[in-house]
């Protein structure tokens, strides 16, 4: 990765940028397709690092609508709930001098899709790889993977970013020397009901349990602060049912997902079940990377590199247990994350190695996946985000 350290905070923050953005949440218009972003890694030596696409919401196609220099490595994404500014990770190990990445908001403009930096901030940790927001639009929660700790930064009227309100340190170890010898936070993502917030540690191979408020303070541990799973697992990322009653975690070394029972009450993980990705014994450069389920919570789909697969499993909607559905190639190298359209008909898988993003049609009945003819030459692509 680029470990260059670049500029330090900006903060452009105006009445009016306030005001529009507790206007209305960004709707397109048909014929001007779907806002889709893509978020990067710039190590080789680009200046552009998230590419703006319109997709065309009857065949999936995309068409270019801009790129962005947006500091180093602005891999993984966000959008702020009413879908009027980006957030973007810039996962470098140094920033200010300081052992941190950082962490940048962009306001979208609706017309042209065109981002405008509103500031960047030190992330508190190194290599931040996951931010979300929560659903009230009050924080941006932020995953250090190197710092091995997770952040809560407050959100103003404009959406820019104020300063970390909260640091958290994970820790803990796992038996892989050579991946987990000291924590490292993969993810943290709100719960439906803006409760709590769930954060994945692959370093620690824990799921940490953060009930989510206001105030100075928005994050602490929760009654059952954190889950245990097996050892050299290296839990990655969660996916929460649209129900809110089951999470899903795709963990990384060992090549599984985990089905849990969720309580909204308490934010207590109850074990279902613990599922292959693919067939054969975790190793070698196999290793799991992204999930998500269907709008419909009917299926959920995983990303496998190494065997450059999405599995796809059918989701009981009682128990929550999975039945495998499909595997199928991605189209490419190193599948590091994809996005589901917000209709669900179609998905896109972000092939870091082989710079492309390769689409796919969904099939809303069986779940599963076609090659719809769609490839963008993206270079190095991380995240895909869809403005909804």
């Amino acid at each position: 990765m680029n470990r260059r350290d670049f500029l330090g905070d900006l903060v452009v923050s105006t009445a009016g940028v306030a005001a529009w953005l507790r206007g209305r949440p960004l709707r397109p218009r048909a014929d001007d397709g779907l806002l889709v972003y893509v978020g990067t890694y710039t190590d080789k030596g680009r200046t552009d690092g998230i590419f703006c696409y319109r997709m065309d919401l009857r065949t999936g196609a995309w068409r270019p609508a801009g790129a962005t220099a947006a500091g180093p490595n602005p891999s993984f994404l966000a959008l702020h709930p009413q879908g009027r500014v980006l957030y973007a990770v810039n996962e470098v190990e140094q920033y200010e001098g300081a052992a941190s990445g950082a962490v940048s908001a962009f306001a979208i403009d609706p017309a042209s899709g065109a981002l405008t930096l509103l500031g960047r901030r030190a992330s508190r940790g190194g290599a931040p790889c996951y931010v979300s927001v929560d659903r009230a639009g009050r924080f941006a929660l932020v995953a250090n993977y190197v710092g091995g700790n997770v952040a809560a930064f407050p959100l103003g009227a404009d959406g820019a970013l104020g300063g970390a309100a909260q640091v958290l340190q994970h820790t803990g170890t796992g038996p892989r020397a050579d991946r987990q010898e000291k924590p490292h936070a993969h993810s943290i993502v709100p719960d439906p009901s803006d409760r709590f917030a769930l954060s994945a540690d692959l370093g620690a191979d824990r799921i940490y349990v953060y009930a989510l408020g206001g105030g100075a303070a928005p994050l602490a541990p929760a009654a059952a602060p954190e889950v245990a799973v097996s050892p050299g697992a290296g839990p990655r990322h969660i996916a929460f049912h649209p129900s809110g009653r089951f999470v899903y975690v795709a963990d990384e070394l060992e090549l599984t997902v985990r089905a849990f029972r969720f309580d909204p009450a308490t934010g207590a993980l109850a074990a279902v079940e613990t599922v292959p990705l693919v067939e054969g014994a975790a190793g070698g450069d196999r290793t799991a990377a992204d999930l998500h389920l269907a709008p419909s919570g009917r299926f959920l789909y995983a990303s496998v590199r190494g065997a450059d697969v999405l599995a796809v499993f059918a989701v009981d909607q009682t128990t929550g247990k999975l039945t495998p559905v499909q595997h199928v190639s991605t189209g490419g190298h190193w599948p590091r994350n994809f996005g589901l359209d917000p209709s669900g008909r179609f998905l896109y898988a972000a092939n870091q190695r082989s710079d492309s993003v390769v689409g796919f049609r969904v099939d809303s009945d069986s779940g599963r996946l076609t090659p719809s003819g769609v490839s963008v030459e993206v270079g190095a692509p991380v995240c895909v985000r869809f403005v909804a």
